[in-house]
């Protein structure tokens, strides 16, 4: 998983609308409608008894696989968008990105030219001031550091600071860079020298509303955060300043928690779980559909697996509809790699189970009802129901095929570090975009790689390279050729080199405490609450 690594969901317009506006040149965008500091509160505000209460955030695995702003690229994603922050946000009601470290930014040359005015007054958790020349020395160090969705700043070709307030970047082809600097990695603007210092690996350089109160890795409650007195958007007594990080492996003891009080917020609930939490009393239950989907990985580059009628006769093994329909509105059927709504979506894609071509690929491949039993191994996330519906699923199917799934499920960075090794058959986990366009599936995912990240289906692919290097630009310059191209790149993924199957697009399931107010949805950041905007019901 990137969690369960990847909105309401945006029309293909809006998406359409976003990405071609980068081309208009010297529109002053970003009008500033953040929080400001305050310089007095109202009487009501004055007379508002503080907030001492710890909002409890209940994670099924690992809250944090690495600690470097830079390369930051799974689970902490939850944390860090609330310790760190970018020159923008993407806002999931309007579709655009909005003010952040940046209250405002101009395009020119054909969207070639970005120029960013930084806010003034802000301080890093180290107590150093926010700059243009300390926001370049990040993004630099982040592009340096190429690591895990550095890959966002590709099209960057030099960053200047005129003054201490302006970032002008100059772009080797035209890109939307404020939606780029949304992104939910990579994008965030940090102390350099405070990270470069750090000596046990956690890092704490932010902007953030929220400064690390504790880690212990391992342990239940992994991490703890508390309020950054010096954030530049002021505090009010009724907010959250108090956060704890609550692992719970298991959803049926995270919603008896959240029952309990004990726990305010569990990310994903069970149809089951769900219907319960939409009735039950101090509880409430929201419902956001979203851009992450579910892949199943097929190993191409050795084992049995590496035989393409194999990974054929897994994917048609799949019970497609039987899997969404048990889903009882947790998840759609997909249509592809790229979900709807997002350039690149191409209908006509969606996947069905046929068992009699599935036993006809595996006998010409020497296994199937009267050949030698084949025996698979999967890995999967550990607590997560859904996942473990796919592989009940399937294991009957394949069983029928005299196909034996030897299906595990793991601890998160267990099942990466083994992936990253090629010690399975199969792989699955869920994918979402870094910021709201369909490239990370292709560049990250299915590009090669000589040492695997998240290319865990280990695909090699000339043509494919080729295709997926040219998207950014055909996305800025030429949509057609973009959707085109999308199209063609996800039949010869998924159809002639079968190295995935992608099941359904997650529908987000949550439940809160029914004294949490001003929670919103932001498929952009999946998972991710921002604590900032929350406070108590009065």
């Amino acid at each position: 998983m990137r969690w369960h690594k990847r909105l309401l969901l945006a029309g293909v317009a809006g998406a359409v609308a976003l990405a071609a506006s980068a081309c208009a040149g010297g529109q002053v965008r970003g009008a500033d409608r953040s929080p400001q500091p305050s310089t007095g509160e109202t009487a009501a505000a004055q007379a508002a008894e503080s907030n001492d209460a710890t909002f409890v955030y209940a994670p099924n695995l690992d809250v944090v696989t690495d600690w470097d702003p830079a390369t930051s690229y799974s689970n902490e994603i939850i944390a860090m968008s609330n310790i760190y922050e970018g020159l923008t946000r993407y806002n999931a009601q309007t579709k655009k990105p909005e003010p952040r470290l940046a209250t405002e930014w101009t395009s020119a040359n054909e969207g070639k030219e970005w120029t960013f005015k930084l806010r003034q007054g802000v301080k890093f958790h180290s107590g150093a001031t926010l700059d243009a020349e300390a926001a370049k020395k990040a993004i630099e160090r982040t592009r340096e550091a190429n690591s895990g969705a550095a890959y966002i700043w590709g099209a960057v070709d030099t960053i200047e600071t005129p003054d201490a307030s302006t970032l002008k970047f100059t772009l080797k082809y035209a890109t939307p860079l404020d939606l780029v600097a949304s992104s939910g990695y990579a994008a965030y603007i940090y102390d350099t020298e405070a990270v470069d210092q750090a000596k046990d690996g956690k890092t704490d350089a932010g902007t953030g509303p929220y400064t690390i109160d504790s880690w212990q890795k391992g342990k239940e409650t992994e991490l703890t955060l508390k309020a950054f007195e010096g954030y530049w958007g002021g505090w009010k007594p009724e907010q959250y300043k108090k956060i704890a990080f609550r692992v719970t492996p298991e959803i049926t003891t995270a919603w008896q928690l959240l029952k309990q009080g004990e726990i305010n917020f569990v990310q994903r609930l069970n149809p089951q779980l769900f219907e319960q939490a939409s009735t039950t009393e101090g509880v409430q239950a929201t419902r956001t559909p979203s851009f992450q989907n579910l892949l199943v990985l097929f190993n191409t580059a050795g084992g049995v697996t590496k035989d393409v009628r194999v990974r054929q006769a897994l994917q048609l093994a799949i019970d497609y509809d039987g899997l969404v329909s048990a889903l009882k509105g947790a998840g759609v059927k997909a249509s592809g790699l790229v979900p709807e709504g997002l350039v690149g979506h191409t209908a006509g894609l969606e996947a069905k189970q046929d068992l009699v071509k599935a036993q006809e690929l595996l006998t010409a491949a020497g296994y199937g009802p009267d050949n030698p039993e084949l025996k698979l191994t999967m890995t999967y996330a550990q607590g997560d129901e859904d996942q473990k519906l796919l592989v009940t699923l399937l294991s009957s199917a394949l069983k029928g095929l005299n196909v034996t799934l030897q299906a595990k499920p793991m601890a998160w960075n267990a099942q990466w570090d083994l992936g990253k090794k090629k010690g399975q058959d199969v792989f699955v986990m869920y994918w979402y975009p870094d910021y709201a366009d369909a490239y990370s599936w292709f560049l990250n995912v299915f590009r090669s790689a000589d040492k695997p990240e998240f290319n865990l289906s280990y695909l090699k692919n000339d043509e494919v390279d080729t295709a997926v290097d040219g998207l950014p630009q055909l996305t800025a310059t030429d949509l057609f050729g973009a959707e085109t191209a999308y199209t063609n790149l996800q039949e010869k993924i998924i159809q002639e080199q079968a190295a995935v199957a992608v099941p359904y697009v997650q529908t987000y399931q949550r439940a809160l405490t029914a004294d949490v107010q001003g929670y919103v949805d932001n498929p952009a950041y999946p998972n991710v609450v921002f604590f900032y905007d929350l406070k108590p019901a009065s």
